[in-house]
Formats: C-alpha cells, sequence, structure tokens
C-alpha cells in the first residue's frame, strides 16, 4: 500500500505523474529493503534468545509472543476493526484545524491503538471505551509525532518526517527527565559514548560493523552456541549496522521529492504551517547507537525478567525489537549509548511489569481471535506494546470510565493547541526579522 499512497499523495501535492510513481516505487523498494534487513537481524537474534532463554534455565508462566502476534490480535479485535478509519479521521480532523503537523501514511502500525482499544474494551466490558480508548490513543501518537519531529531531523537528518509510532514516540517523554539526571551525576554528565566517541577510543573497534560483530559474537557465547554460529551471528549483526543505513537512505531517496512537495504546498497556502509525513519508526533503527544499545539490552532484559520482584513475563518473541522501544531516546541521549542503555534498562524493567499486568487482557484478546498459543503456554503478553508506558496509563485510567480518558486527550489537545501558538509566535517574529 505504500508506494499507492505515495504516489496518490504525490498527485495530490501537484508533483508530475512520473515522479510521484517514482517517489512511491522508490520508497516502496526501500521499505522491501528496510524489511530484510530487520528481518536478518530477527532470525538471527531470535535462536540466540530462544538459547540463552534454555540455557539460563528461566521459568517464567507469561509468554513473549512478539509483536507480528500482538498486531494480528489487535487488528483481529472487533475495536481493532476500527483503528484505520479511525486513525485516518482523527488524523484529519487535527490537519484541518492545525493542530497536528503530521500526515501518517504509516496506516500499517495503527495496529497500536488497536491494541490499547482492545484491551480496555475486554478490561471494562465495554466497546464504546475501547474506540474511546483508540481515538485518544492517535491523538497522543500525533502530538508526540509533532514533538519528536525536530529530533529526528536534527539527529537522523531526515527533514519533514516524523514518527507516529505507537512503540517509539512514548519513550521520548520517558528520555526528558532521564536526560536532565544524567546531567546532574558526577562522571556520566561528562562521559562521552556515543559512537563517534568509542571510534575515537577504540579506533577500529569502535567502527559500527566491527562493534556489530563484537556484540554478536558475545550474545553468541551467552547462548552457548558453537564457534561457527558465533562467527555467523557476529558477521550478521556486522551486517545490519552496514546495511540498515543503506537501504534506509534508498527510501528517504523516495520520500524526499515527497516532502519538498509537501513543504512548498503548506507554504503557499498556510504560511504559518509545516508538513512532516508520518513514517514507520523503522528508519531510525539502523543507527550504530541505537543497534549497539539494542544488542547490549537482549541479555540485560533477561536478566531483569528473572530479577524484578512480580515479573511473570518470559522476554523472547520481541527482544530483536528492542531497537523500535529506544529509538527515540537516543537522540535525546545525543547517542550516548551508556545513557541510552541506562535508560533502557529502567523502560524494561517498568514494562515488564506492565506486560504482567496486561496479560490477562491480552491473552483473552487472543482467544477470542482464535490466535494459536505457543506450545504450553497458557498466557501470553509482549514488550511490543504490552510494556509501553501509554498502554498502563490507558489501562489505568479507563479504570475512571470516560473521565479518564476524556482527561487525558483534553490535556493532549491542550498540548497541541500551546504547541500551535508557540510556532505561530515563532513564525510570526521571523517574518519581523526578515522585514
Amino acid at each position: 500500500m505504500l508506494p499507492i499512497i505515495i504516489f496518490i499523495f504525490g498527485l495530490i501535492l501537484k508533483s508530475k505523474p512520473s515522479a510521484a510513481f517514482r517517489a512511491g516505487l522508490t520508497a516502496g523498494i526501500g521499505f522491501i529493503g528496510i524489511n530484510l534487513v530487520i528481518g536478518l537481524l530477527m532470525d538471527s537474534l531470535g535462536p540466540a534468545a530462544k538459547d540463552m532463554v534454555n540455557r539460563l534455565g528461566i521459568q517464567l508462566s507469561v509468554i513473549d509472543v512478539g509483536w507480528p502476534a500482538t498486531a494480528a490480535v489487535s487488528f483481529g479485535s472487533t475495536v481493532g476493526a476500527l483503528a484505520i478509519p479511525i486513525g485516518l479521521a482523527v488524523n484529519l480532523a487535527l490537519l484541518v484545524f492545525g493542530l497536528t503537523k503530521t500526515l501518517n501514511v504509516d496506516l500499517w502500525n495503527l495496529w497500536h491503538v488497536a491494541f490499547t482499544g482492545a484491551l480496555v474494551s475486554i478490561m471494562t466490558d465495554s466497546f464504546a471505551l475501547g474506540v474511546l480508548t483508540s481515538i485518544v490513543h492517535t491523538l497522543v501518537i500525533l502530538v508526540l509525532s509533532d514533538l519528536t519531529a525536530k529530533h529526528v531531523e536534527k539527529y537522523y537528518g531526515y527533514p519533514n518526517v516524523a514518527f507516529p509510532h505507537g512503540t517509539s514516540t512514548p519513550y521520548y517523554l520517558f528520555a526528558l527527565p532521564l536526560e536532565k539526571l544524567f546531567n546532574v551525576i558526577p562522571g556520566l554528565k561528562d562521559w562521552k559514548a556515543d559512537p563517534d566517541a568509542i571510534q575515537r577510543r577504540l579506533g577500529v573497534f569502535g567502527e559500527s560493523i566491527v562493534l556489530g560483530l563484537i556484540l554478536g559474537i558475545m550474545i553468541g557465547i551467552l547462548a552457548g552456541w558453537d564457534l561457527q554460529a558465533i562467527l555467523q551471528l557476529g558477521v550478521k549483526t556486522a551486517a545490519v549496522m552496514l546495511l540498515l543505513p543503506r537501504v534506509v537512505a534508498i527510501l528517504m531517496e523516495g520520500l524526499m521529492p515527497i516532502s519538498e512537495a509537501a513543504g512548498e504546498f503548506v507554504k503557499k497556502r498556510f504560511p504559518d504551517r509545516e508538513l512532516y509525513i508520518g513514517m514507520d519508526s523503522a528508519l531510525a533503527v539502523g543507527h550504530p547507537a541505537v543497534i549497539a544499545s539494542s544488542l547490549i539490552l537482549i541479555p540485560v532484559a533477561l536478566g531483569l525478567a528473572v530479577l524484578i520482584p512480580g515479573n511473570k513475563v518470559l522476554p523472547f518473541g520481541d527482544l530483536a525489537t528492542i531497537p523500535f522501544m529506544i529509538c527515540l531516546m537516543v537522540p535525546i541521549f545525543r547517542g550516548n549509548v551508556v545513557r541510552t542503555v541506562i535508560a533502557g534498562t529502567i523502560s524494561i524493567g517498568f514494562g515488564l511489569l506492565i506486560a504482567t499486568y496486561a496479560s490477562p487482557y491480552f491473552t483473552e484478546a487472543a482467544k477470542n481471535v482464535g490466535f494459536p498459543f505457543p506450545e504450553g503456554a497458557t498466557a501470553i503478553s509482549s514488550l511490543v506494546d504490552g510494556a509501553v508506558p501509554t498502554t498502563a496509563i490507558f489501562m489505568f485510567a479507563a479504570k475512571l470510565g470516560y473521565a479518564g480518558l476524556i482527561a487525558i486527550g483534553l490535556i493532549t489537545l491542550g498540548v497541541a493547541f500551546y504547541q500551535r501558538k508557540k510556532d505561530k509566535q515563532q513564525a510570526q517574529e521571523g517574518t519581523q526579522l526578515t522585514s
């Protein structure tokens, strides 16, 4: 669907049909490349994670079934069937009233709002509350997408692109206070640990592909594999470090003409507005700081599962998707791997408790759609999105009924109005300086 959506979008923006067609096709090819490389990462780390679990003898009652199963269960629910129409309607309404700058073309990832809607619907036994949850969740994601877009451009180098991704955006808010805390901790505040600083200190051993090799080998050793399998995993993780940024560049080659056309289109009609193209945060997961931090966090997540009192979730299916959980924290920490790993450890630790709490409702949702449970599993959950902060926020808010969910919606709209006012003021100041 992505090439078709971008092609139609290009025509609306008055691009030449040939240019719009090429842009859509190139973007589609780029996403195929991204999916291939991410698939390589998941196919490589999945078996390693499974063997680590078996080797460590971890026994927990709730199985992390991974995001593909979570998405299927979410879209298969009664609320989930409405997720895409809800997402489109809320997005268009906010665009019309100037309360978002993001045009979300990443319709597949609306499964995140389907997920929270399905959980709340089951928890409250109310279809209406589930629908309201999906509406408010869409609103939250779009506003967070606007707030993170400047970081996406500055750190990842993607102008006029935003990530309205239900897993990635909430961790941005988690990273902001932690960054302030890190900046006052002696030693940690002065510790430069971004990929460039690591490479300067370690030379060739600090290069992204070599770091990928080393971290892959370490995971292979922890999994108890033989030498050949360890070395193969190391080369595969090194390949991901090298290939993912390159296939992302192909996708951006397709998006840039559309992004520029969108900018011109909006400037002519709304001089005080910008427009961001909402894309999958997969565009960010190939950054060396993201991958390096994620590889370190895989064994950390397994250790936390054992050590945290009250946790019942065995991390498994989503261990390879940790990059999506931290990719919008990395820009806040300016690529500092140490800070990212610390923040990731804290967020996964709390996330396991959230996933444990959500498990009964997730399990019931899966049974309702006839999801085939893994052998021996009676209860399931996931890190994506079972452990995401917004899952807890919406479930706890729903306990207050309509009042709790409406309160979240009003707070989010307040942020959107404030941001719109701030943007208008900055645009007026810029006009005055120019004149």
